[in-house]
């Protein structure tokens, strides 16, 4: 039961962890398109 609990605090903690990345890299993977659509309409 003890060993139990124990695995499922790791494993809270590393979906944590991979969630945390997966918003920064939506993030910065919105802000890149912006960017690209305002570099595209200074250059038009």
């Amino acid at each position: 039961m003890d060993n139990m609990s124990g695995f499922d605090v790791v494993l809270i903690i590393a979906i944590i962890l991979f969630a945390r990345l997966g918003v920064r890299l939506v993030t910065r993977f919105i802000k890149m398109k912006k960017n690209d659509a305002q570099d595209n309409q200074k250059n038009n």
